[in-house]
Formats: structure tokens, C-alpha cells, sequence
């Protein structure tokens, strides 16, 4: 469990010595806190360490996970969020983020609006019934308010210290990015999913022997 406040950046490097396929690895000064087993979520997916060192520490990425993410897209050098998990006596300062990816979208614009930017991202359709005006979005790991919401293009409003201290500082239209929505509207819009295909074949929603 993370909260998609961004502790530090990273950028993508590689070892060597080390020719494992699926082998990720981070260089970051976060390395020497960090012990092998742990979580760690990395452009908001959960990843678990696997080694670390002073200069950065490495972890597995499974098939699967390079598919529905950017991951298995970056190249060396690309600037990466990193969070480690929420501690029980922390306080949430953004919103539960799980650093389960639900899709990757393309940023469409990154604009300067006084000292903030605004930062707009084309949604896939399916991930549009979770996705509310006001509500929360994990973008890269970074927990996001929807401040605009008009069709399947969502706009969130980006202040400078998040500008400053996360990989949007890089971000460009056409780039890809990890979207996670808010895991209450997912429940809500199972829910409610459910509830058409019942009422479906039952106008009271009740199923009957």
C-alpha cells in the first residue's frame, strides 16, 4: 500500500554483471535504506527488491508486468518515481494507491499555467467508469486530483514542488504513463456493473429460483 507521495527520483540504469532477463534496475541515493524483499513502488507499480546497495538496487519484472506497463519500455538513463510502502503510524497524504496498474495512457499536454502546469492524459474507455471530477488518480505513482474531466480526457493541476521533485519535470505530450484510478471507484463501478446485469433479466434486481 502507497499513498503516491513521491519520496525521491531514480533513473534506470544497468548492471553489467548481471544479464538476468526481466532485471530492473534504479539508481538512487534511496538504495541503502532499502533491504532485499522489500516493496517499493516504481513509477507506481509494486516491485520488490531484490538486491540494493548505496548506489541503487535492482528488481525482478515479470512478462506480464513489462506488458501493462511503461516498464519494459525505459531505457537506461529514464527518470523514475519511487515510493516506499505506507508505514501503519504514517499519515495519508494523498490517497491509497496500490501499485497495481490498471492501464497506460499517453500524456496529450503539459502546460505552464502561472507557476503550475497543467498536465492533460487521454484515459482508456475501460477505466472511465472509475474515474470522477474531484476524485483521485495515480499518474506514475503520483497521487493526482481529476480537475477536469471532459470525454475520456482527464486534466490535473500540477503545483511546482510536484513539478520539481517527481519525473513530471520530463514529461512530454506523447509520452506513455502508468494510470492506477482510485480503488473505491473500481469496487463502485464493479458493483454497479453487477447491478445492470441484474436488473437485466430481473427489473427488480432481485434473482429469483
Amino acid at each position: 500500500m502507497f499513498t503516491g507521495l513521491i519520496e525521491v527520483v531514480g533513473r534506470t540504469g544497468r548492471d553489467e554483471s548481471d544479464s538476468a532477463e526481466g532485471r530492473f534496475r534504479v539508481m538512487t541515493s534511496l538504495g541503502s535504506e532499502l533491504r532485499s524483499g522489500e516493496s517499493i513502488a516504481v513509477n507506481g507499480v509494486c516491485l520488490t527488491v531484490t538486491t540494493a546497495d548505496a548506489h541503487g538496487f535492482t528488481a525482478d519484472v515479470s512478462p506480464e508486468t513489462r506488458r501493462v506497463t511503461t516498464l519494459g519500455r525505459l531505457a537506461d538513463g529514464h527518470l523514475v518515481n519511487l515510493e516506499r510502502p505506507l508505514r501503519a503510524d504514517a499519515r495519508v497524504g494523498g490517497h491509497f494507491v496500490l501499485g497495481h496498474v490498471d492501464g497506460v495512457s499517453r500524456v496529450a499536454r503539459l502546460a505552464k499555467d502561472g507557476d503550475c502546469f497543467w498536465l492533460d492524459v487521454d484515459v482508456p474507455d475501460d477505466l472511465l467508469p472509475a474515474v470522477v471530477s474531484k476524485g483521485s488518480i495515480a499518474i506514475d505513482g503520483i497521487s493526482l486530483t481529476v480537475a477536469a474531466l471532459a470525454g475520456s480526457r482527464i486534466g490535473v493541476q500540477i503545483v511546482p514542488f510536484t513539478f520539481a521533485g517527481t519525473t513530471l519535470r520530463e514529461a512530454r505530450a506523447g509520452e506513455l504513463v502508468n494510470l492506477e484510478t482510485d480503488v473505491v471507484g473500481k469496487y463502485v463501478a464493479r458493483w454497479l456493473e453487477g447491478r445492470r446485469g441484474a436488473g437485466a433479466d430481473h427489473p427488480t434486481g432481485v434473482q429469483r429460483p
